[in-house]
């Protein structure tokens, strides 16, 4: 199958690529390598070293025998993006070339007005660039369990049956974002799911949590073929955060209560659920959801499991708690659905606690990288406006 990836430099974006090509597929792709620069706006750097993209193209040529069509290029772009669409004749479109975070969407009126255009104009572009160059062509957009928010009910994948004043109907389930960024998703799944209706567009509406580990088979054992891991405030999630501040003897920095629950999910299972939906797309004018996490576990709950882990390898980890710079509930009801991926044969493969501590030992390897970069483990950006860094409460 050919498959296009919007985003391939990224976290995500380049193990996809070689996990990919590894079971057959040819891959392209495009990305304007704007990841490294934010990463570096924000004082962060990845904690592992990445390749260039000359590096990495060089390295998939190794591995898969075949070069690797990854250009730069802005998909904010039309032309640019219907042009690749047209030479390549993508049948699917992974996209995963977005603006990922939620606090850089929250530092100021700039980077929230940036974030909102670029992310939902490139996700128009790839939806206007199928029907005008690729019109077979299945789009598999992430999105993220952060579009739901936090409800006092389940969460289904997508949509829910619901009765009112004496009618019933099935609808997409309300969502509630918090943050510019998750709006920015949310626009694009109503967006994805209007052009379903009127042009009949295959597309999967990846809901994901939160990804974490640093490698998958198919990498080997070569450095240029891995990916990157970032632990500053903005692109560096909790579970990157706190392994990091582990390795280095940094107290793990619980925000507020430490109540919020959240998805996760290894990498390489990641790898996994994108193939699913590649490899059993939907038919003409179907729009799906998948809800794609493994297990969830609250803030403080991975917190002590980080702990635990470190411990087995002989890492004393302090744990405290900071006041939170966001606006969310810090104890709530959680309960999503997660058996669409299931139904097309998902099976967990890896557990969280081994990739935990493989990510542990890769850090320990890398801890000067950390060290030289430590002020960026305490956040400052406040959803309330303005900058203030967070202090111990507990």
């Amino acid at each position: 199958m050919r498959v296009f990836i919007a985003g391939i430099d990224g976290y995500l974006g380049w193990p996809l690529a070689v996990y990919l090509s590894a079971r057959g597929h040819q891959v392209a792709g495009a990305d304007l390598l704007l990841r490294r620069e934010w990463v570096a706006e924000v004082g962060g750097i990845s904690a592992l070293p990445i390749a260039s993209r000359e590096q990495r193209m060089a390295a998939f040529k190794e591995v898969a025998g075949v070069e690797l069509d990854f250009r730069v290029g802005d998909l904010t772009d039309y032309a640019f993006v219907k042009r690749f669409f047209a030479e390549f004749q993508p049948e699917a479109v992974v996209h995963l070339g977005q603006m990922p975070s939620a606090p850089y969407s929250m530092m100021d009126r700039a980077h929230c007005v940036w974030t909102q255009q670029n992310n939902i104009v490139n996700n128009l572009n790839l939806l206007w660039a199928i029907k005008e160059a690729a019109p077979d062509a299945h789009l598999i957009k992430l999105g993220t369990m952060g579009e739901y928010g936090t409800p006092a009910i389940d969460i289904p994948e997508g949509f829910f049956d619901v009765e009112f004043r004496g009618r019933k109907d099935r609808l997409p389930f309300p969502r509630q974002a918090g943050s510019w960024y998750h709006q920015s998703k949310v626009h694009d799944s109503h967006n994805t799911h209007f052009a379903s209706k009127i042009w009949g567009i295959r597309a999967t509406d990846i809901m994901q949590g939160v990804v974490f580990g640093t490698r998958i088979e198919a990498m080997g054992a070569d450095p240029r073929l891995g990916t990157r891991l970032d632990f500053d405030q903005c692109f560096g999630t909790a579970i990157n955060r706190f392994c990091c501040q582990a390795v280095i003897g940094h107290p793990l920095t619980l925000y507020g209560l430490g109540g919020q629950k959240r998805g996760f999910l290894p990498l390489a299972d990641s790898m996994q659920c994108l193939g699913l939906a590649i490899e059993n797309p939907p038919g003409a004018g179907e729009y799906r959801v998948f809800n794609q996490f493994e297990n969830a576990y609250s803030i403080s709950e991975l917190a002590c499991l980080v702990q635990e882990v470190a411990a087995s390898i002989d890492i004393a980890v302090e744990i405290r708690r900071y006041d939170n710079p966001r606006a969310e509930m810090e104890e709530h009801y959680y309960n999503p659905d997660r058996q669409h991926l299931i139904d097309l044969g998902y099976q967990p493969t890896h557990d969280m606690r081994s990739v935990l501590k493989a990510m542990l030992l890769e850090l320990l390897a890398n801890k000067d990288r950390i060290e030289a970069h430590a002020d960026v483990l305490i956040p400052d950006i406040r959803w309330g406006g303005g900058r203030k860094r967070s202090e111990v409460i507990g």
